[in-house]
């Protein structure tokens, strides 16, 4: 890993020395962890945080090993993902709790097939997070859904609730682009998660896989995020970071330790990526600046 570090290294060194911009040495990187998902259970791992007290342990965890925000889940009785308002709450409270302010709270609108777009902005205004991820093909598939994706994003704005899009693949970024073009999305540039290898045969993330995402956005998406599938988890996220973005790790995509062996918990899976970034010279960012940033709180 650490041959593959050296090499990003002096591939980033190349990179900003031609645009004249040491952005990606400066920056503080934001780590997130995203510790249980939508689809994963006990039987998966037996640390996977479901309850709102072990959500909240996790979190302190993983502030203390470098995390600056929570990307929360909730579940139902049985078990399953559901996207309810009152579990929300009490998950966010459980969490403020333990951390306090020192980590953003961001929560999901996955639908994971059961849920309509209108039913997944709806929790999100009941709920007044102040953060939240939206995956940009599930809330706006078609233009017959564009006017109530834009209504919602400025919903979003007024109420200073930070958005997140996901984005799948450069079909994903180059519909992005034409919604910011024609004023659907009103952020010339609103924040991004890519997400790598969801589709890949082996179920395994490469840092590779990182680089058409990066030319395709030719620098229109600075504010991105990366996730990763499988034990190079952590490279994908260093290799994101050196290329001035942040980082999101944990459960929900990965259970592996880049050695190969079983994480014991979300904690050791963003150490994975914080030490490393330390060792380079980068800092981990604080959830207070973040909210800066983005205009959030």
């Amino acid at each position: 890993m650490q041959h593959l570090f050296h090499r990003l290294e002096c591939k980033i060194h190349l990179y900003h020395s031609s645009s004249g911009d040491d952005l990606a040495r400066t920056r503080p990187v934001l780590l997130a962890v995203a510790p249980n998902g939508a689809r994963r259970s006990r039987t998966d791992h037996p640390a996977l945080p479901l309850t709102p007290d072990e959500l909240a342990a996790t979190a302190s965890a993983c502030l203390e090993a470098g995390a600056a925000m929570i990307h929360l889940h909730v579940r139902d009785a049985s078990g399953a993902h559901c996207l309810d308002a009152a579990l929300y709450r009490e998950a966010t409270r459980a969490v403020r709790a333990v951390v306090g302010d020192r980590m953003i709270v961001q929560i999901t609108t996955e639908a994971v097939g059961r849920y309509l777009p209108d039913e997944q902005m709806a929790v999100v205004e009941a709920v007044r997070p102040e953060a939240v991820s939206l995956a940009l093909g599930e809330l706006c598939p078609d233009a017959a859904h564009e006017s109530a994706f834009a209504g919602f994003l400025g919903f979003l704005d007024r109420e200073r609730i930070a958005s997140q899009l996901i984005l799948y693949d450069a079909g994903d970024m180059a519909r992005l682009a034409d919604l910011v073009d024609r004023g659907v999305v009103p952020d010339a540039a609103p924040p991004v998660l890519y997400v790598l290898g969801r589709y890949a045969a082996t179920g395994r993330s490469t840092p590779a896989e990182l680089m058409p995402f990066l030319s395709a956005a030719a620098g229109r998406f600075s504010d991105f995020m990366v996730c990763a599938f499988g034990p190079d988890e952590a490279a994908c996220g260093v290799a994101a970071a050196l290329f001035g973005g942040d980082v999101r790790v944990g459960f929900e995509n990965n259970l592996h330790l880049p050695n190969g062996s079983v994480a014991p918990d979300n904690a050791a899976l963003v150490a994975a990526v914080a030490e490393p970034l330390r060792s380079l010279g980068r800092r981990t960012a604080t959830a207070d600046a973040v909210r800066a940033g983005w205009r959030i709180g």
